[in-house]
């Protein structure tokens, strides 16, 4: 196998560009796409117009793209709950997946995924392209190395994702608990709290409030402050919102030996290194320790992080090599979130691993009343809109 043959399911606002990046860009060389599914007749109408060269396949029933014996593997970009449901029916044929973020809207659903992944021996991968950012790389090997001592506090001021009504109104799944699954934390931060539990470990525990309609018409959260601890006492906060506009990106990580601040998504790293180990100075000491700045700006990455991220899923098929993020991994974000979502709930701090049956029945409670939005969405090619 030279290629591997793509059928993506959903050209919307995440599939548009994804499926330019593979075959307008050109960017990932060993990926053929050779077949797009979507309900809206009208996106596969579009993409045919828009690639009147490209010779692929289209359906609307993913399925029956499935076992067209057409792919070999699979992209899904669809509404959240669709994800894990999906992706183990793709499994079910012997297909690979790369499947967008989140992995699903509760862990228990994504929980069986997993097991459902295991069993079929295919290759899993998630759509986690801020691992690529050399920022995050780096602050990851930073503490992996234990060159920076042990991890002290973490704080993530993310409140650059503003979304406008327009965007909440673009689609009838969007902004609501029976269509969508959440807000601002299912739909924008799973990146975010990628890459928090990536570099700095899954906390223990977790309290949050999340703000319900605070800025927008919506039925979800667009507003979050967070506050985590860590098993060896550290402690962290997050706070995220949709309604903030420029806003901030902004992570600070503490430790034994220093900071790591990274700004601008991962571009730009500065670490404030110690002279001394905090944990390790005499009890008679003292003179703070001097501090050393080093400051990181990284180039734009040639490639798209997505590209990247496929064209690792389609080395660990054609070749067995690493990818950026195996698919099972998506469950801890997905944890976090889950969390955050229960503590505003229950208006208690949540112990991890949490209580998944009581979190589904909070969220059924939520999706009984949801009401999903009379809306046809309309896409470009030049969809920006994540």
């Amino acid at each position: 196998m030279a290629k591997i043959r793509l059928g993506m399911i959903g050209i919307g606002n995440m599939g548009t560009p994804v499926l330019g990046y593979i075959l307008k860009d050109k960017q990932c060389p060993e990926i053929e796409v050779t077949a797009l599914c979507d309900v809206n007749e009208k996106r596969l109408e579009w993409a045919k117009g828009a690639y009147p060269n490209e010779n692929f396949a289209v359906f609307t029933d993913a399925e029956e793209m499935m076992k067209s014996g057409l792919v070999d593997a699979v992209y899904i970009a669809v509404p959240h709950y669709d994800h894990p449901v999906l992706a183990m029916k793709a499994f079910s044929y012997g297909l690979h997946v790369i499947l967008e973020k989140p992995a699903g809207v509760y862990t228990k659903a994504v929980r069986e995924m997993n097991e459902a992944a295991k069993k079929a021996g295919v290759k899993f991968g998630i759509m986690f392209q801020s691992r690529t950012n050399a920022g995050y790389q780096e602050a990851k090997r930073l503490l992996e190395s234990g060159e920076m001592g042990q991890l002290r506090g973490v704080t993530w001021q993310i409140t650059t994702w503003y979304r406008t009504q327009a965007y909440y109104d673009s689609g009838s799944w969007r902004a609501t608990w029976a269509g969508e699954g959440g807000g601002v934390l299912l739909n924008q931060c799973p990146h975010n709290l990628d890459v928090l539990q990536w570099i700095c470990g899954m906390p223990v525990s977790i309290s949050a409030t999340c703000s319900v309609a605070q800025w927008h018409d919506v039925e979800i959260e667009d507003d979050v402050i967070a506050t985590m601890k860590f098993a060896n006492g550290a402690q962290g906060a997050f706070i995220t919102s949709t309604g903030i506009h420029p806003g901030s990106n902004r992570l600070e990580i503490a430790t034994d030996l220093g900071t790591i601040v990274i700004e601008g998504n991962g571009t730009k790293l500065t670490v404030n290194r110690l002279s001394k180990n905090l944990a390790t100075m005499a009890a008679d000491d003292t003179a703070r320790p001097l501090v050393t700045t080093i400051n990181y700006d990284f180039p734009k990455a040639n490639l798209m992080g997505h590209s990247i991220v496929l064209n690792a899923f389609a080395g660990a098929i054609l070749r067995g090599t690493p990818m950026i993020a195996n698919g099972e991994e998506g469950i801890n974000s997905l944890t976090l979130s889950n969390a955050m979502y229960l503590s505003d709930w229950t208006g208690q701090r949540i112990t991890l691993p949490m209580d998944e049956d009581l979190f589904l029945e909070e969220l059924n409670k939520r999706r009984a009343t949801s009401k999903l939005k009379v809306v046809e969405a309309v896409y470009a090619d030049a969809s920006r809109i994540f």
